[in-house]
């Protein structure tokens, strides 16, 4: 007995050791914190989600809410989520865009072409990047084309993508996930279909941006001031929050209110399986 007991000691202490590095929090949105419509105009709080928030606030823990969904510019996702109870400061809410505006003033692109609405546009131009939306009739030269939220994409906008891309435009995706969590069940993510489309044609490597890259992560612990290993990503999908938390080095932690069950969960090989699986956010803080 005293042999079995030795053996589960040293599990226990590394969960203790996981869940003392994390200083900072990152959210996942659908699925996590709140259940939306397939147009994101709605949404219903998942349960916990409010007073985990509020919590982490009066504790002053930092945290943000990282979507991949890049349909709105942060300011106005993150009054939509104060409207619904959630406090969320404009400063909080993080979208694909803002991570890629970053990397765009990095690499000193100046002129971008944007397959999106205009709020997939938004933190690029706040970031004083040239950004012209397809279509296009201005048929000059671009340093980067870059996919969002597009779900009026049309074949002239795919057109215009490859011939940027000829061109000699680098590709850039705000999301690569095919689905996402919503009111009516597995939603399909656009970006995904159409970065599908214009790879078909050019062959282009994707640079994606938003989760799980390490772009990302890189930028949520910069924006936290921590280093990535000290930040805990909370979300539902093993191919998106919990693959970024284990390449970076970061904890996850997997709920169980959108794309995946905890016996899904529990199958998922250790690239992609959570550090801690919780039923919903407002399990995050107990125990």
């Amino acid at each position: 007995m005293a042999s079995r007991a030795k053996k589960k000691a040293p599990k226990k202490a590394v969960k203790r050791a996981e869940r003392s590095l994390v200083r900072a929090y990152m959210f996942d949105l659908d699925g996590t914190l709140v259940l939306g419509d397939r147009s994101g105009k709605s949404y219903d709080v998942l349960p916990g989600a409010i007073q985990t928030l509020t919590r982490l606030k009066e504790q002053g823990i930092p945290y943000v809410v990282l979507t991949n969904g890049s349909a709105q510019p942060p300011p106005s996702q993150a009054a939509k989520l104060r409207g619904v109870g959630l406090p969320v400061e404009d400063s909080q809410m993080l979208t694909p865009s803002s991570v890629t505006a970053g990397v765009l003033s990095q690499r000193g692109v100046r002129r971008v072409l944007v397959l999106g609405s205009t709020g997939v546009g938004w933190c690029l131009q706040q970031a004083g990047i040239e950004t012209r939306f397809v279509p296009d009739d201005d048929h000059g030269a671009y340093d980067a084309v870059y996919v969002g939220w597009h779900p009026d994409c049309g074949m002239k906008d795919i057109e215009m993508a490859c011939n940027a891309i000829w061109g000699g435009a680098k590709l850039y995706v705000a999301s690569d996930v095919p689905f996402f969590a919503s009111k009516q069940g597995r939603t399909i993510g656009y970006s995904y279909a159409i970065t599908g489309a214009i790879r078909r044609m050019t062959k282009a490597p994707a640079i994606i941006t938003g989760k799980p890259s390490q772009f990302a992560l890189s930028y949520l612990a910069r924006h936290f001031g921590v280093k990535k290993s000290e930040v805990g990503v909370v979300g539902d999908d093993p191919l998106v929050e919990m693959i970024m938390a284990r390449r970076g080095g970061a904890t996850g932690i997997g709920v169980c209110t959108g794309t995946t069950s905890r016996a899904q969960w529990l199958k998922q090989p250790t690239a992609r399986r959570p550090h801690r699986i919780i039923e919903n956010v407002g399990e995050l803080l107990r125990g």
